[in-house]
């Protein structure tokens, strides 16, 4: 048994109760809660989640806001969120990513698939994990693998956890194309019912973030992307 811990934002009580009968049976702790405010006090409880079901449909506060809280606050901004809603329209699907969702499930769902997602997330957590000392810098991005930190020049940047597996990845394998579908796999750590438009959307925000230095990163229409070879010509523009 695994005994990772998965708080569930529900606030349907016989849904709500069936995830936490079938995660518990997977071989995970739960934790439940039926309105926004009471999962933001939850997720601050130690231990902190390993992962946060999420609903967008709360009697409070939406399940954005949530998850906007959730990636603005220290403790819980490294926390995978999987979004789970009836909203299944691909603004709902790119506003979540947006604010820092890692997943984007659609009900009805099989518990079964719901479950698989989890597992993949908690798998590309644990392969995440770096050794102590690890560093990884390209021109004037600078990234601490073991505290999941990056820097452009000296102003530390806020990425949620899906961000900086994407930005380590690509700096990884600068001057090698990836398509979509191999980002999808080696990101995502999961093929099927997820959308190309997915990478399209978090690429599109981590280049907001680098700011100047989003340039770093090359779109080769009907490709993918490519992170540049080298960073010597690319300097700051002058204001």
């Amino acid at each position: 048994m695994s005994g990772e811990l998965i708080l569930i934002v529900e606030d349907e009580r016989d849904l709500a109760e069936t995830l936490e009968y079938n995660l518990e049976r997977a071989g995970y702790r739960t934790r439940v809660a039926s309105d926004g405010q009471q999962a933001l006090r939850l997720s601050l409880e130690e231990p902190v989640p390993d992962v946060v079901l999420l609903d967008l449909m709360l009697p409070d506060i939406s399940g954005t806001e949530v998850c906007r809280r959730l990636r603005q606050d220290e403790r819980t901004r490294k926390v995978p969120v999987i979004m789970v809603t009836a909203k299944g329209e691909e603004i709902d699907r790119v506003v979540g990513f947006e604010v820092g969702a890692d997943d984007y499930v659609i009900k009805p769902y099989s518990v079964r698939e719901l479950t698989l997602r989890i597992k993949a997330i908690l798998r590309r957590a644990r392969a995440d994990e770096a050794p102590a000392g690890s560093e990884l810098v390209f021109g004037a991005v600078r990234v601490d693998t073991a505290s999941h930190r990056v820097w452009l020049e000296n102003h530390e940047l806020s990425l949620t956890a899906l961000e900086f597996k994407l930005l380590t990845t690509f700096i990884m394998r600068k001057g090698r194309v990836q398509t979509r579908e191999v980002l999808l796999n080696d990101v995502w750590g999961i093929h099927a019912h997820v959308m190309t438009r997915t990478v399209d959307t978090h690429v599109k925000r981590l280049r907001e973030k680098l700011d100047w230095a989003g340039v770093y990163i090359e779109t080769l229409r009907g490709v993918g992307y490519r992170f540049k070879e080298e960073p010597e010509l690319l300097t700051k523009p002058e204001p």
